[in-house]
């Protein structure tokens, strides 16, 4: 697909365990692909909903009466399918990565190979941009926001040194921003470092960490009891929040404890941890990070 490549396809479609006459919710919908899968498995009386929050994502719209394709970020699931009359449904699936067509796309801002204005939203609807981030946030947020979304280890003095150019003049595109921080990119690690920036920056402009959360603290009262949740992260930030979700039901502490020592969960995990084989990666460099978790709804 030119848009997007769905990564993991068979094997998170498989993991929402699709009944024919379901109702099943693709968060991601992107190029279509995973929405695709699970419409073929789905019988005449089955419904999909998907969602995404990106304009270009609405061109790849499916003609199919069993679909319905919502203009909205999936943070906001259960309202909007309240909606349409829906309170419970048997299956999400979530990839939470960037889609090939916003990497590809040079003036959206994703992408290291490309000059571009500092953007980097997955919404135009989105107030805050990576323009914002970069030159509006405060030493000690840009800081925060290099370390805590890119794991850098020179988040400190990256963000002295940003907050030293752009009081001289705006950084406004992204090669401006590899300018200034040039010091900190050795050409041997030049892509890697980059990639830890411009998805640190990412991160903060859509808020990626939140909406996962309050995505997920939804699940126990959207999934009908035997509904499975698939997953799919990129990074290690996403891959916590869902392992930790899955086994506690919470993103911090440990979850109570009956007399006997229970713990009341509201998931079980579905198999171990899944990632690409490497002919899917051959195929699809960018599935190389994919991690795909599956729970079912206790």
């Amino acid at each position: 697909m030119s848009y997007h490549n769905p990564v993991l396809l068979k094997e998170s479609v498989d993991g929402l365990n699709i009944k024919e006459d379901g109702v099943y919710v693709d968060v991601t919908f992107g190029g279509g692909g995973h929405s695709r899968e699970i419409l073929s498995r789905l019988g005449k009386k089955g419904k999909l909903f998907a969602f995404d929050q990106d304009e270009d994502a609405l061109e790849n719209a499916l003609d199919d009466e069993r679909f319905q394709l919502i203009h909205e970020n999936f943070r906001y699931m259960t309202q909007f399918l309240k909606f349409y009359g829906i309170r419970k449904v048997d299956g999400v699936l979530a990839d939470f990565g960037v889609s090939s067509h916003q990497f590809d796309k040079a003036e959206r801002g994703f992408s290291t190979r490309f000059d571009a204005d500092l953007d980097m939203r997955m919404s135009k609807k989105n107030t805050i941009s990576a323009y914002d981030v970069v030159n509006k946030y405060s030493y000690d947020e840009l800081r925060r926001v290099l370390f805590e979304y890119g794991d850098l280890r020179n988040a400190n003095a990256m963000a002295k040194v940003i907050e030293v150019a752009r009081s001289e003049t705006p950084i406004q595109t992204t090669d401006q921003l590899k300018g200034v921080l040039k010091q900190f990119l050795p050409p041997s690690k030049e892509h890697k470092i980059l990639a830890q920036i411009y998805q640190a920056i990412r991160i903060e402009v859509n808020q990626e960490i939140d909406v996962i959360k309050e995505f997920l603290t939804q699940m126990p009262g959207i999934l009908e009891v035997g509904g499975r949740l698939s997953m799919i992260s990129y990074h290690s930030l996403e891959d916590r929040l869902v392992k930790r979700f899955i086994r506690a039901g919470q993103f911090d502490g440990e979850p109570e404890k009956d007399f006997y020592g229970n713990i009341d969960v509201p998931f079980k995990k579905v198999g171990g941890l899944i990632v690409p084989s490497r002919g899917e990666i051959k195929l699809n460099n960018r599935a190389r990070s994919a991690k795909l978790r599956i729970a079912e709804k206790t």
